[in-house]
Formats: C-alpha cells, structure tokens, sequence
C-alpha cells in the first residue's frame, strides 16, 4: 500500500491506494479540488455539504459522459409473440363484429 497527499477545498488529505495508483489518485483530487473552485465556495455551507455537492456535479458529468446528455430511456421490449396472436385475435373478432354490423345495416336499409 503506498499513500497520497491530496489537497482539497484548502485541506490537506492522506489518502492510502495500490502502488501504482498514486498519479491517478492525485489527479482524481486535482479534479475535485478544480469542482469546488469553480463551485465558488457556496457560502454558509457546511464543508461536507459543498463536498457532496462537488460529488454529485461530478457523477452528473460521468453520466453524461457515458449515457449523453438527456438520453432518452431504451424503447420498451417487443411484446411477447403471445401477446401477438391475442391481439391478433381480438382484432379478427372485432372486424368479424363490425361485419355483422354493416350487414345488418345494410339490410334494415333495403327492408325500408
């Protein structure tokens, strides 16, 4: 295990990571620190607030990142083939129904 410093929000932090990890866990804070900065210091805050709040601005970009911004939700799936045929099959007694109908009709109005 090795060890980061990492300096945010004007506090100092030491955080432990995998050796290796130590540029990009010092770039991962550079990123939260810049967020803070740019949130502009959201006076009268609590410092754990403005943190969750750097936190949620940063997943939001994350996800805009990975989904685009307002993607739409993924179209429902085809209905089952089941489904299908019983729809299929109300709508061939529907239009039988409305044949008998016009048939009907028909004949009421040549018996007139």
């Amino acid at each position: 295990m090795s060890n980061v410093s990492l300096h945010i929000g004007g506090r100092g932090f030491t955080v432990a990571c995998a050796e290796g990890e130590e540029a990009h866990i010092a770039e991962l804070g550079r990123m939260i620190d810049a967020k803070l900065h740019a949130m502009g210091g959201a006076a009268g805050q609590s410092e754990t607030r403005v943190l969750l709040f750097a936190a949620l601005l940063l997943a939001d970009e994350l996800h805009e990142a990975k989904n685009g911004p307002g993607a739409p939700p993924p179209p429902p799936p085809p209905p089952e083939p089941k489904e299908d045929l019983a729809l299929a099959e109300a709508l061939e007694e529907i239009a039988r129904r409305l044949e008998n109908c016009a048939s009907h009709l028909e004949q009421l109005a040549t018996d007139a």
